[in-house]
């Protein structure tokens, strides 16, 4: 039996359903069903014009993007798939600040739902840095099936984990 690490937050039955679905080689299946085909974002200018198109759509208000790029030395390890970072440089008596989104190289043979996922969740910390309540409302806002998909991409995850991705 595998341990289900990115479905430990969920109930007891979810988890027992997920180990049942991966035990009868149906878990991968169920993610293809639901999404059969991966996204086209194979470039750094790809994702930033995605995201700037969907910061564009919601957060027209918020600070700037100034960088936004897939990186490989994001790793599962710190629990992320992506990173917001915020950075104050000072520069003579102006203090100049940018927005950066790094996104998981992993992601770049994924179906195109839970890449959005991860870069609305991103662009949500331009206006909340928490996940609180205020947090998940505004990438709910961004994208109505913004929970169903975090739960298919930790399917995902275990999957991968499994090595039987369905996506390679």
């Amino acid at each position: 039996m595998q341990t289900l690490t990115y479905l430990a937050g969920y109930s007891s039955e979810i988890q027992e359903q997920v180990q049942s679905l991966l035990e009868q080689d149906k878990l991968g299946q169920f993610l293809l069903k639901r999404h059969p085909e991966i996204h086209t974002i194979r470039t750094d200018k790809a994702l930033y014009d995605y995201t700037i198109t969907i910061k564009n759509q919601y957060l027209r208000k918020s600070q700037p993007l100034s960088k936004v790029i897939f990186d490989d030395k994001i790793s599962l390890s710190h629990q992320a798939l992506g990173l917001h970072s915020y950075v104050a440089r000072k520069q003579g008596a102006k203090i100049k600040a940018k927005n950066e989104i790094r996104i998981s190289s992993r992601l770049k043979k994924v179906p195109e739902g839970l890449l959005r996922m991860v870069v609305v969740h991103e662009l949500a910390h331009l206006k909340e840095k928490d996940h609180n309540k205020a947090f998940y409302q505004l990438c709910c806002h961004m994208d109505g099936d913004y929970h169903q998909l975090e739960f298919e991409l930790r399917l995902l995850l275990t999957l991968i984990d499994a090595e039987k991705n369905p996506y390679i």
